[in-house]
């Protein structure tokens, strides 16, 4: 188990938390925007920032959701539109801008109905760039995990009573949702933190004063075509941040970042985090209680505990409390916040038991849908209850990515027992690109390495299969970022 002998504390303060964006704020006081494709997390979450902001929000989704719901509650109006010109419920008028998320494409008719009434057409990435301006932005970026850190160090800020502004990609019930606005609303105070996402380089738009890279590697290649384009797109993101004379600052994982072709000649400050000793912070963890420790030139800083399994997780949240107390935070009061920290929705997510003759089976949810992730999210989970066998049921995320990364998929699943695979999530792809690939090649592939695997759907097959074979002892695990989640949630209520 971790110990920091009191006389070995690292004793430095709180840094004085970085200067702001030199440009000036923007003002969106009564500003008309219209939101298509509302209903994601970031989008959602920027309509209610704006709303807060003093803009009139709208917006219009495929379906309605939870999500639109909470909305509608907010008082942002919300209408269908499922991309064809004849579903558009509520025209766009009277709108001084629109703004889509990255799944909507250029010849979607609300964009066109946009162009064709002089609207402004902005994208996500663009409008949180503009938000960001004249406060001091905080983008988390990385090819895993920016959710989960971006909302522990939000947790950890609300804690500390430093106030933030920000946008999170997931439900994390202990910051409120997955948004919020400072309440002191001190444009050279406001910290705003967010998730800055790779896709199309999208995070290219972003203004931030400090950056984090968490991790870096292939993904997106239906984009990029290389890891060497991805490498080049973070070093370009790297490159936004401003001098470290106003106060810029990127800490980096000292490994599986790529940081020796990342951070060479950035004007920023440089700082590494990791299990390296070499690391600017060393992180140690201690996997049988989950204990995480940082030090720096070999002197303890500070210790928690926590409630998210996984040395991946260790990392996250070590990367959480650097960045807390470069923004104003107490090392100890960020270690102590951070060991409260329960975890978002649909990330290494507990969900509850189901009870079944002489015991009960557990069932996780998580958002997993990269090989990385799943490798690591399995490991942690087996880590924490050693089930007697592990089912993963895995709904591919993108045809394009699932033809790209199939043999790393096929290698990430080697601690399960048993492997459940439905249709591919279809998103943002080609007609073209969607006959590429299918579920069953996933399942061939792994059935090929020694990895019992069938195909099945739809999700109440799943359901059924799930009901009567199960065994006390036994655990599983529902993995996608599609809304294979159904999954859970009804194996858990069938009879």
């Amino acid at each position: 188990m971790l110990y920091m002998p009191p006389t070995a504390r690292h004793t430095i303060k709180p840094r004085t938390a970085a200067a702001s964006n030199q440009r000036k704020a923007e003002s969106f006081q009564c500003r008309r925007l219209h939101f298509v494709g509302i209903g994601g997390c970031g989008m959602s979450g920027l309509a209610r920032l704006l709303a807060q902001l003093g803009a009139d929000c709208s917006g219009s989704d495929q379906t309605t959701s939870p999500t639109t719901a909470a909305l509608e509650d907010h008082g942002i109006a919300i209408s269908l539109d499922d991309g064809s010109s004849s579903c558009l419920t509520k025209p766009i008028t009277n709108v001084d801008e629109v703004i889509i998320s990255a799944a909507i494409p250029d010849n979607h008719p609300s964009v066109q109905a946009a162009k064709e009434q002089g609207i402004a057409v902005t994208t996500y990435a663009e409008m949180l760039g503009r938000v960001q301006m004249g406060r001091l932005g905080v983008s988390i970026a990385g090819t895993h995990g920016k959710s989960t850190t971006t909302a522990m160090l939000c947790h950890i800020l609300l804690d500390c009573n430093l106030d933030p502004s920000f946008i999170i990609g997931a439900t994390c019930p202990q910051t409120g949702g997955g948004s919020r606005v400072s309440h002191s609303r001190k444009e050279h105070d406001d910290i705003l933190i967010c998730e800055a996402c790779e896709f199309n380089r999208s995070f290219h738009d972003h203004r931030p004063t400090i950056g984090l890279i968490n991790n870096l590697e292939e993904d997106h290649l239906d984009i990029y075509g290389s890891l060497e384009a991805i490498v080049e797109a973070f070093r370009g993101f790297a490159e936004l941040l401003p001098s470290s004379v106003d106060g810029g600052m990127l800490l980096i994982a000292h490994e599986d970042a790529h940081r020796n072709a990342v951070t060479p000649g950035l004007s920023c400050t440089v700082e590494t985090f990791g299990f390296n000793p070499e690391a600017t912070y060393q992180v140690v963890y201690d996997t049988s209680v989950q204990r995480v420790g940082l030090l720096s030139n070999g002197t303890w800083i500070c210790q928690w505990t926590n409630q998210m399994p996984g040395a991946h997780n260790a990392l996250n949240a070590a990367a959480a409390v650097i960045l807390a107390h470069r923004l104003g935070a107490d090392w100890e009061e960020a270690a102590t916040a951070m060991s409260q920290f329960e975890g978002l929705d649909r990330r290494t997510n507990l969900l509850g038991t189901r009870p079944v003759p002489n015991g009960h089976v557990t069932v996780y949810d998580d958002y997993g849908h990269h090989p990385t992730e799943i490798e690591k999210t399995l490991r942690a989970i087996r880590s924490v209850h050693d089930p007697s066998r592990l089912i993963c049921v895995f709904q591919p995320h993108q045809h394009s990515r699932t033809r790209f990364l199939l043999e790393h998929f096929a290698q990430s699943f080697s601690l399960a027992d048993e492997v459940i695979v439905p249709e591919i999530y279809f998103v943002r792809d080609s007609e073209i690109e969607r006959h590429k690939i299918s579920a069953r090649d996933l399942v061939d592939r792994l059935r090929d390495r020694g990895v019992k695997a069938q195909h099945l759907y739809p999700f109440d097959a799943i359901v059924e299969y799930l009901t009567t074979t199960t065994h006390a002892g036994e655990l599983v695990v529902i993995m996608g970022a599609g809304p294979v989640d159904q999954v859970a949630h009804d194996f858990l209520k069938a009879p």
